[in-house]
């Protein structure tokens, strides 16, 4: 056990250590801090872009989903999420280098001509990524809890890994994202790697064995259902997740950070090789059925450490439980530098409009420990209510979408009333949804089940855009009939 906490001590000053040693050589101004002067080739982009996607979710989420949903856990392998910034990141990115561009919020700001859409999106963002920051913290603190054999408080774990992260945010910015990224991803590979093959090995002698044991014990495990985790269902919440995926401001951010646009159709090419771990994740989960088979509820999330302690060494277990804590740590890394990012430059700035470049650099530091300070309150006092709101969160970004695809067209039909409009009503729809914890099931109750089975967030984007074209064509055409009545009263101050 006491190898266990040596392991995962070591691993985190290491990852501290390169954290701080990213910064070497390079001029911390705010494009360099926030976004390496899009300088990062394809394989930092690579691993920046896994160490945001492949979160704790990987070791509690996905592994606890198989083992409580079986087959239907096949929506992690979704496609589509890596189809889609294939065609849209590299004219994101053309168009942000073009102009200088550092934030989400920008990227709406500039192409919509309007400020209050850019301070809009930053308040989404912020308010979007404290939960997700949230949450990886109540992951860290089940993992360093589980694979220290409960001898490390969760409490002085959190308090020490955000330190950590904090400072080499604070000092290398999205270098110290990076290099951390690297040691993160190489630990996940090998962990996951090994525990995909050897445990199906070491219970069932193999991965098809452990399959035939699984039918033969729970038929129909691995199969989609007729009713509730059908075919619509798995459908539609791929693409929920593929068009919110790149929404999250610190993903959209993070893509700017590359050295060109090859580099980001390269990352989203070679980015589905992650998939591959994503199976033995599954093969984790589905031997946690048969040999741990009574887990209930959040326990489920479990899994992954109840098995790995049950059939490994302590220092092995401390091994899985440094790749879970850079897990935790690479992300929430990179959600605080982009929320920091945006409360300075696009939200504090459309306050104080005069602040300098100078003045909000410093001020963006600032905001790093401040922003760790608010997501350990919540960790803390937050309870569970985090993870509702981290379903509201996703469902938040997702609204953002409609606006930014059509802003991609040569010529846009959307007005900056009716991004904006669409906006409001897409998260106030989604945070009433969730509040009242509706689905489809719940709205349409007479629905044939093919519906009733949709994912919920269909609804929102749907109305989202349904109101941003409508308000779009009237406002377009009042702006149309303005343009002309100025034309005529300059024709007739011209002929007078």
């Amino acid at each position: 056990m006491n190898s266990s906490i040596l392991i995962i001590g070591a691993t985190l000053a290491l990852a501290f250590y390169l954290g701080i040693r990213a910064r070497k050589g390079q001029e911390m101004k705010l494009e360099q801090w926030a976004v390496a002067e899009r300088n990062f080739g394809a394989f930092i982009m690579f691993v920046l872009m896994a160490g945001e996607m492949f979160s704790t979710f990987v070791f509690l989420g996905a592994s606890g989903a198989a083992y409580r949903m079986g087959g239907p856990t096949i929506y992690i392998f979704c496609a589509l999420t890596y189809i889609i910034p294939f065609w849209i990141l590299p004219p994101i990115w053309r168009y942000a280098k073009k102009h200088n561009l550092l934030t989400q919020s920008d990227f709406f700001a500039k192409k919509y001509q309007s400020k209050s859409l850019g301070l809009l999106v930053a308040v989404i963002g912020v308010i979007s990524m404290i939960p997700y920051i949230v949450l990886q913290l109540k992951g860290f603190q089940i993992i360093v809890s589980e694979a220290s054999y409960g001898m490390i408080s969760p409490t002085i774990a959190v308090w020490i890994g955000m330190i950590a992260v904090t400072i080499f945010v604070y000092v290398s910015g999205i270098h110290g994202s990076a290099s951390a990224a690297v040691l993160k991803d190489i630990l996940m590979l090998v962990v996951i790697l090994f525990l995909g093959i050897y445990l199906p090995l070491h219970y069932f002698g193999g991965i098809q064995p452990m399959f035939e044991t699984l039918e033969a014990t729970k038929p129909g495990f691995l199969l989609l259902q007729d009713e509730g985790l059908s075919i619509s269902w798995y459908i539609s919440l791929c693409l929920i997740i593929a068009l919110g995926q790149y929404m999250w401001p610190h993903c959209f951010g993070a893509s700017l950070s590359s050295q060109n646009e090859s580099a980001l159709r390269k990352n989203a090419a070679i980015l589905p090789l992650y998939q591959i771990v994503l199976v033995f994740i599954l093969f984790i989960g589905f031997t946690a059925v048969l040999q741990i088979p009574n887990l209930q509820g959040a326990n489920a999330d479990l899994a992954l450490f109840k098995i790995a302690k049950e059939a490994l060494p302590p220092w092995f277990v401390g091994v899985v439980g440094a790749a879970g804590l850079l897990a935790a740590l690479v992300p929430c890394s990179m959600l605080i530098l982009t929320a920091a990012t945006i409360l300075s430059k696009n939200i504090y700035k459309a306050v104080r409009p005069n602040t300098s470049n100078e003045q909000i650099a410093k001020l963006t530091r600032i905001f790093v420990p401040i922003v760790s300070f608010v997501s350990l309150f919540f960790t803390f006092f937050g309870g569970n209510t985090m993870l509702a709101l981290l379903t509201m969160a996703y469902s938040f970004v997702l609204q953002l979408f409609p606006p930014l695809v059509f802003s991609l067209m040569k010529k846009n039909p959307v007005s900056k009333a009716g991004a904006s409009a669409g906006m409001v009503v897409g998260v106030a729809l989604v945070a009433y949804l969730t509040l009242t914890e509706a689905t489809m099931a719940t709205l349409f109750p007479s629905a044939p089940s093919f519906i009733q089975d949709l994912d919920i967030g269909i609804v929102a984007i749907t109305i989202n855009a349904v109101i941003m074209l409508t308000v779009s064509v009237f406002t377009n055409k009042v702006q149309v009939s303005i343009q002309e009545a100025d034309r005529d009263l300059e024709e007739q101050k011209m002929s007078s």
